[in-house]
């Protein structure tokens, strides 16, 4: 009976070793399984972008990014209107922050007419600086004007807007147009709710014809971003994922690694609910209309007031 028993029982043991080892295994397949997908689904976004852009990724930048002192990662967003082998100039500065621990996520937006000192060239607008010495030298200028640290930079050429918004919305992107718009952007716009594609989407978030300029721009841009934030979510983009990054990377220069934008992008988009908080800098009363030696207009600012509203902002 013992014997019986003892056999009876190491039979058990075995079916569920065996039962074991086959679920590891169906693990194991499924992780590769993604793997392999997600990898396919990168290239082929990849390969769609590459026929249509002259690789901007050629240029090696230096930047020695810092670590942020409240624990985040931040990013150097720079948008550029490169055209073939001209000098990008950069249209758009913004600092992106992804907080793991807190899983906050929040973009400051600075002006480019903000009139700062520039390490070893005086004092200029800001987005001089990244003519002067790429995003290393923004990235020195913001943190001797703003105190704010930045590891990362990411360039995103404006074609890489359009394509990534045709190809992560086939409807385009709900937005409210406050306003007809069509000075210097490329396509006409019409006031109301809409959906607009990629190319018209740019087209909005450009636009600074009217008499809040840049401001407004600033305004449309956070807007923007905001709002397709929400968007991918509500269509569950996240499998579109690999593909997204592969059909926007021919179009950036970036010191970050493709699995760490994965990673903050899969972060983002799946969670629901969470909120992108702005801020613009300088921020409202710190600022000043300006006229140069040279008779350009500018914007002075308060810098001691504009360091304390972006360390409020970056601790909380």
């Amino acid at each position: 009976m013992i014997v019986m028993r003892s056999d009876r029982y190491e039979k058990k043991q075995k079916k569920k070793k065996r039962k074991w080892k086959l679920a590891v295994l169906f693990l194991l397949l499924i992780i590769a399984g993604t793997l392999a997908y997600a990898y396919y689904q990168f290239n082929q976004g990849v390969a769609q972008s590459e026929d249509k852009v002259k690789n901007t990724n050629e240029v090696k930048y230096e930047f020695n990014g810092e670590t942020d002192k409240y624990g985040g990662t931040n990013v150097l967003l720079l948008g550029s209107d490169a055209r073939g082998e001209e000098t990008p100039r950069t249209d758009t500065i913004m600092v992106g922050q992804y907080h793991p621990d807190k899983g906050t996520y929040k973009i400051i937006s600075i002006m480019r007419d903000s009139y700062v000192d520039i390490p070893g060239h005086g004092k200029n607008r800001i987005n001089a600086a990244f003519a002067y010495g790429g995003p290393e030298l923004l990235r020195q200028t913001i943190k001797e004007n703003f105190d704010i640290d930045i590891q990362y930079y990411s360039i995103v050429d404006f074609q890489g807007f359009v394509q990534l918004i045709d190809e992560a919305f086939p409807n385009g992107v709900e937005v409210d147009v406050e306003k007809e718009m069509s000075d210097n952007i490329g396509v006409t716009l019409n006031p109301g709710l809409q959906r607009l594609d990629g190319e018209h989407l740019l087209g909005y978030v450009r636009f600074r014809h009217d008499a809040v300029g840049d401001f407004g721009r600033v305004e449309r841009q956070q807007k923007v971003m905001t709002e397709i934030a929400d968007q991918f979510t509500s269509i569950q983009t996240l499998p579109k994922l690999p593909k997204l990054v592969g059909v926007v990377t021919p179009y950036i220069n970036t010191n970050m690694d493709t699995g760490d934008i994965l990673y903050m992008g899969k972060s983002l988009l799946s969670k629901e609910g969470r909120q992108i908080e702005t801020l613009r800098v300088p921020v409202e009363g710190s600022y000043w209309d300006e006229t140069t030696p040279g008779g350009a207009d500018v914007l002075g600012v308060n810098l001691e007031q504009n360091r304390q509203a972006v360390s409020e902002f970056l601790s909380k």
